[in-house]
């Protein structure tokens, strides 16, 4: 079988050090090279779905296996299942998106146009990487290795407080790292005792762990994928990074990078460590109904307007981690949809507003007031994305949002019930931050500085607008991908949905 995961991954990697490796002063070449192996990235994982059978979408597809060290039972091993292959998707579709958006991003900044293009590509592949992993050794190294394109985004492109923002992701990143380290060297011990030690995942499901050691082993692990996410309280790096940088980095970051903690509960915390998942679901589901909360008060009182973009993701992450603990099937198919469509939205509101800040020069809402009179596609598109992430019915957050909230209210009505309350906020947050920016009085610096979308830029949004719109009509061809491979975690984990109550008066009028 044709590599397709290892080819989807190297491609942007090459076309990293390709632009490396170009000389200074071909800014417009290096950008267009970026852009070509964006693409052809995207269209390796437009075959690799073709090739992808959904009648097996539980299954791990697409495998490849190689010893690497088999000293330690280490093998680059790879493959995807749905929910894998439907973030891999969500990873290639946004960098050539990125790519388009940003294509000024990089011009105004001491350092080099190529290098920004090469992290972008660069981060890509590891974050390819990450998702298709199967072996734990090479999923831990390459989650590791995702930060350090991040921190150079974040440092060497960002505003004024960069250094202090991208030190901040990093000191957190490694934290979490560490203790995932320490928790996968503990889990290669156990797998020894019961074997030959191995990385191998599908080997180390269902591996008996005594319920003590489980627990530990599972905290190692969440903690990382809590601080990824994050979710509250390990959540306090994202706003200051998501300030200080590019429109683009935050689309990588928020959209795409972020996905991979809560992936990671998904696949690792749950399938490796069943009962201590099931014995930490309390303290999980009060963490996620603070963060859902919390996130959207702190949004509304936001006068930054990327650090209000960020608090919502934090609320709606809130959402994500719900939807995986709640231990029902429509919970989990629906945090797995809100994983996507968060990314595609939160992609088309920091776009919008990048072009808007822009050509302001400011992110504070005050500064701005009357924008739709000026630029009546930027407000329409921009009002469309904020539609979509309030949950708007018809639009993709809407399915995965009501997705989750039904499978929670199966098993915990209160929580499910207390959970809405984020839906008033949500509306609170977006429509006062639209009203502020896009309605009222336009102020003579608006008036002359702030232009509508060019060619370029509806290039860039208009796909994310129609796949908003697409997976807001019609969620099932995704949820016929991701539906398996949550059938399959249930199972693992041993969970079932609970039985529909069935109300007295019916059950007696159906009794013999």
């Amino acid at each position: 079988m044709f590599p397709w995961l290892t080819t989807i991954a190297v491609v942007p990697l090459v076309g990293g050090v390709v632009l490396l490796a170009m000389p200074k002063g071909r800014e417009l070449l290096a950008k267009q090279v970026a852009l070509a192996f964006s693409l052809v990235a995207l269209v390796l994982t437009v075959f690799a779905a073709l090739a992808f059978d959904k009648t097996r979408a539980g299954d791990l597809q697409l495998t490849e296996v190689h010893q690497w060290i088999p000293a330690f039972g280490i093998d680059y091993a790879v493959g995807v299942d749905g929910v894998a292959l439907v973030l891999l998707a969500l990873t290639t579709i946004l960098v050539p998106i990125v790519i388009l958006a940003g294509w000024h991003d990089a011009d105004s900044a001491a350092a080099s146009v190529k290098g920004y293009f090469a992290l972008v590509l660069i981060l890509e592949a590891f974050t390819v990487g990450v998702f298709a992993a199967t072996d734990l050794f090479l999923f831990y190294i390459l989650f590791e290795a995702m930060l350090l394109p991040v921190f150079f985004l974040i440092g060497r492109y960002g505003g004024p407080q960069r250094s202090y923002a991208a030190m901040k992701f990093l000191l957190y990143g490694l934290l979490g790292g560490l203790i995932m380290l320490a928790a996968l060297i503990g889990l290669y011990v156990v797998s020894a005792q019961n074997g030959p030690g191995t990385f191998d995942f599908t080997t180390l499901v269902g591996l008996h762990i005594d319920p003590v050691t489980q627990r530990w082993l599972f905290l190692g692990f969440f903690i990382a994928f809590a601080i990824k996410a994050p979710l509250v309280p390990l959540h306090t790096w994202l706003p200051d990074a998501a300030a200080e940088s590019t429109p683009g980095t935050n689309v990588l970051l928020i959209g795409v990078l972020d996905k991979v903690g809560t992936f990671g509960m998904l696949r690792y915390c749950l399938e490796l460590f069943p009962d201590a998942s099931h014995w930490a679901t309390p303290v999980v589901i009060v963490l996620c109904v603070v963060g859902i909360i919390y996130g959207a008060l702190l949004a509304i009182g936001q006068t930054d307007l990327y650090r209000l973009i960020a608090y919502t993701s934090v609320s709606h992450f809130g959402f994500i981690g719900l939807g995986i603990f709640a231990m029902t099937s429509q919970g989990q198919a629906g945090a797995t949809l809100y994983m996507v469509n968060h990314g595609f939205t939160i992609a088309a509101l920091f776009i919008i507003l990048g072009f808007l800040v822009n050509r302001r020069g400011s992110r504070n809402i005050a500064d701005f007031g009357g924008v739709q009179k000026v630029a009546p596609l930027l407000a329409g598109t921009f009002l469309v994305a904020g539609l979509s992430s309030l949950a708007l019915p018809g639009l993709s957050s809407f399915v995965s949002e009501f997705l989750v909230l039904v499978g929670t209210f199966e098993r915990y009505k209160a929580v499910a019930v207390i959970s809405t309350v984020a839906i008033v906020l949500a509306a609170l947050y977006i429509l006062l931050m639209y009203r502020r920016t896009m309605t009222g009085d336009t102020p003579d610096i608006v008036r002359e500085r702030v232009h509508d979308l060019k060619g370029r830029e509806m290039l860039a949004v208009v796909p994310l607008l129609a796949i908003i719109i697409g997976l807001g009509v019609a969620p099932q061809p995704v949820l016929d991908v991701i539906n398996p491979a949550v059938d399959r975690v249930m199972a693992t984990i041993g969970a079932t949905d609970p039985a529909p109550v069935v109300p007295a008066q019916a059950a007696e009028g159906t009794a013999p």
